[in-house]
């Protein structure tokens, strides 16, 4: 049993247990309410950019032809775009007399020829750095080796179909003659295809047997060597390398 000075004493320590909770709450609030205000203000005070727009990053964007000379791409960096040849060309026409002009186009135009017969030479040679994508890897040069050191039925598709495509127009005058004709081009086409199989399955082996760890055999290989078996030999570049019947 409490005596009355003690339920007095209870209920006053109850009311300063109330308060200072009430207080602890308050703070919470007031800290949380900060919170959010601070939260709303900061958002209030992010710019908007409209949809698209890319903030400026601190520095100008890098221009694309040295991005390509930086890359590769442009192997002569100092090699003029196509604008800045015809803006040269505009400067120098100007300032020179109509037949310093054509003494200049002269020069350049032989200088242009001796450029392109240096390139076709070196590509002629099978130079590396001036082939063509198809033509560049010791895979595909030695495809080309395989077939300049072999005869086939197809190093002569050309010469022959220029032959049929004649006696196909006299076959107009000569009716009695048009279905041997015929006849003879259907042999000939289907000797083509049996050969070009044949050609496609035999350089694939050889290239497998030559490269065990290659991985460029297949189809596209095939089309490769067969198209440059169909081919006048004196036609074909890079120019043969081998002589025909050469071990390769």
């Amino acid at each position: 049993m409490k005596l009355p000075w003690q339920k007095s004493e209870q209920q006053s320590e109850q009311r300063a247990e109330g308060g200072s909770t009430a207080i602890s709450a308050a703070e919470i609030g007031g800290a949380s309410g900060g919170d959010e205000g601070a939260s709303i203000s900061d958002a209030h005070d992010e710019p908007k950019y409209p949809k698209g727009y890319t903030p400026p990053k601190g520095r100008p964007t890098p221009k694309r032809h040295d991005q390509e000379v930086k890359r590769g791409v442009v192997r002569d960096p100092e090699k003029m775009t196509q604008a800045q040849r015809a803006q040269k060309n505009k400067e120098l026409k100007a300032s020179m007399s109509k037949e310093e002009w054509k003494a200049y186009k002269k020069e350049q135009r032989a200088e242009n020829r001796r450029a392109n017969k240096e390139i076709q030479a070196r590509i002629d040679a099978g130079d590396e750095h001036y082939l063509m994508d198809r033509d560049k890897g010791e895979v595909r040069r030695y495809a080309r080796d395989w077939v300049d050191a072999r005869r086939f039925f197809n190093n002569y598709v050309m010469p022959v179909a220029l032959v049929l495509v004649v006696v196909l127009f006299i076959g107009t005058w000569l009716p009695e003659v048009s279905a041997v004709l015929s006849g003879l081009t259907m042999l000939f086409i289907l000797a083509i295809f049996i050969e070009a199989f044949v050609i496609g399955k035999r350089v694939n082996n050889a290239v497998r047997a030559k490269f065990p760890g290659t991985t460029e055999t297949g189809f596209g290989l095939g089309m490769y060597a067969f198209s440059r078996a169909s081919q006048p030999r004196n036609w074909r570049s890079p120019k043969p390398q081998v002589s025909i019947g050469e071990k390769v």
